[in-house]
């Protein structure tokens, strides 16, 4: 006679530990892009489709904050309709912990096209790191949107 067997659990009981969500950022907390402002002064009105970004550079700041808030779509709505992906996910146990402009071309209201150098902060699972990128940005429908990174 055989030993009766423990029902395995179905996949709904089973636990996976899953990575923290990132951290709330609140209207009052300090933006994640580093500028002298609250959220709710700085990135959160690009980010709930309040207002545009007017510069090259705030949408590359918001779109940083974005990551940093894990707003996927917003990201997915600053991008270029001829670069952008069909769905982005985000890694949750990366947290975006500090950005620097390292240089900007263009992208002022004046401008149809620019540039933005800058190096982005993070951790995940403990260990730091950096990411450099020199961005191109242009004006589409009017609206700053990132293209590409270039070489």
């Amino acid at each position: 006679m055989s030993k009766p067997r423990k029902p395995s659990k179905s996949p709904r009981q089973r636990t996976r530990q899953q990575p923290p969500a990132p951290p709330a950022v609140t209207e009052d907390a300090p933006c994640p892009c580093g500028r002298e402002a609250t959220y709710g002064e700085c990135c959160a009105p690009f980010h709930r489709g309040r207002a545009d970004a007017p510069t090259a550079e705030r949408l590359m700041r918001s779109r940083y904050s974005a990551f940093a808030v894990g707003d996927t779509a917003y990201l997915l709505r600053s991008w270029h309709s001829t670069t952008r992906p069909a769905a982005l996910e985000l890694d949750p146990s990366q947290r975006w912990t500090r950005l620097e402009i390292l240089d900007a071309t263009g992208g002022s209201a004046f401008h149809t096209e620019g540039t933005v150098t800058f190096r982005a902060h993070y951790t995940v699972r403990g260990h730091a790191g950096s990411q450099e990128e020199h961005s191109r940005f242009a004006r589409e429908d009017g609206r700053w949107v990132y293209v590409d990174a270039l070489p």
